[in-house]
Formats: C-alpha cells, structure tokens, sequence
C-alpha cells in the first residue's frame, strides 16, 4: 500500500501510550534501563527485560530506547555539547534527515521526547524513502530563519543518497537556501554518520552514535523547537 502520509504527525495510539497517567511508569522505565546500561548490560536483551517489566508496548520501548543513555555516554555527550550562543559565526553540519523529520513531527503535533541526554526525539521513521509532507518547507525555512537569527552563516547539510528521494529533497533545500541567501551545500552522503563524526564543526544532530563519537555537536532541534514551536507536544520522559 502506498504511503499518502502528508503529515509527520502522532499515531492515533500516542494519545493513549503517552499520556500523563504513563509518564511515571515510562520515566521508571527510562531510569532502569538506563541505570543497567550503565552497568555494561546489552541493550537489546535490557530493552526487553525493562519493557516486559513494566508491559510497555512497542512503541512506548522505542522512545524508551531512543531516550535512555547510560551514564558514561551522559557525561560524555555533556562534554561535549556546544551552546548555541557560541555558534555565532561559526560554520555547523546538519544531520538531515535526523533534524528535518523531528521538526517537520513537532510542527504536525507528533509527540517530541526529552531524553536523559536532554535531546529532542521523535517517533517517525522513513523506512528507506523519505516522503514530502506539508511541514517539510515550513520546516527547512523555520531552520533556515533560526540559523540566521543566531548568525550562523555557513551549513552544510548532510543527507543520506541510500534514501529514496534524497536527491528530490536536496534539490528542494538548495532551491530555498538561493531564494532566502543562505550559504547552504547541500552533499549527499552513503554514511552521514561517518562524516559526522570525523568534521570539525558541531554536528546538529540527536544520533547517539554521532553524539557519542563526534568532536562537537549541538542541541539545535531542541533550540527551535522549545523558541519557534511553542505548541509542540513535549514528553519529559526524563524526569529531570
């Protein structure tokens, strides 16, 4: 069946699984899971044991996955975290699709977690292809104001060329990026991560892989989403 989203917008179960009678066991969840991490326990065997724990259903133990981190990869992606103030000027590589799908959910009303690492996270997912929906122009030029608005000039986005359309959605960014003046590159890429990780400038991203590996990186999707999304549906899922 083909995909004839034209949101990025909440499951019509996310109302139910996240609501605020759950955060407690969800927060619970996150602490344990997190806390055996820590300890050096697998991921996929201690994502199971926690969900089975508190009968979390699958896509409650994905946030639960995407919000937790042991303490180890807390301290070390609080290292090094760049703040935004100091971006001014400065050049910064976006992860993509990693930070247009979370802003393209937060404008469409899908739900956005806070995780222990105080990144913001969503639940959407491309499976391959990615597909245009209503929030994806709003969404590139809502970024493309914020960058300016903080004086940073020169980005250079990074979109995975695996991923059905990416050449279509590089085109649509390169096009707004000449009508607004934005000193945009726009490089498709077999592995974002890998150049992520190796740059110099902050990567804007909330992968774990990048965040635990990469020189520097920065929060930006939290930035824009808490300034410019003020409606945008927030779970505090972790405690703090």
């Amino acid at each position: 069946m083909p995909d004839k989203r034209i949101h990025r917008g909440p499951h019509p179960s996310d109302v139910k699984l996240f609501s605020q009678a759950m955060l407690t066991n969800l927060r619970a969840a996150i602490a344990d899971y997190s806390l055996l991490l820590t300890k050096g326990y697998a991921e996929k065997s201690t994502l199971k044991l926690v969900g089975d724990k508190f009968a979390l259903t699958e896509r409650q133990r994905l946030a639960i996955m995407r919000s937790a981190c042991s303490d180890q990869h807390l301290a070390g992606r609080q290292k090094t975290e760049v703040k935004i103030s100091s971006l001014a000027n400065q050049p910064i590589a976006i992860d993509g699709y990693n930070m247009l799908i979370t802003v393209e959910a937060a404008m469409s009303g899908g739900i956005i977690f806070k995780g222990r690492d105080g990144c913001f996270r969503d639940l959407a997912s491309i499976h391959g292809t990615y597909r245009k929906v209503t929030e994806t122009i709003p969404a590139i030029k809502l970024i493309g104001d914020f960058l300016k608005q903080i004086s940073v000039t020169k980005v250079l986005w990074l979109l995975d060329s695996p991923v059905s359309n990416s050449g279509r959605l590089k085109t649509i960014i390169g096009e707004l990026a000449k009508e607004n003046d934005w000193d945009w590159e726009i490089e498709l890429s077999i592995s974002p991560d890998a150049r992520l990780i190796k740059i110099d400038s902050a990567a804007a991203t909330s992968d774990s892989v990048v965040l635990d590996r990469c020189k520097r990186w920065v929060n930006l999707a939290r930035e824009i989403i808490e300034q410019k999304i003020p409606d945008a549906w927030i779970a505090e899922l972790s405690g703090n």
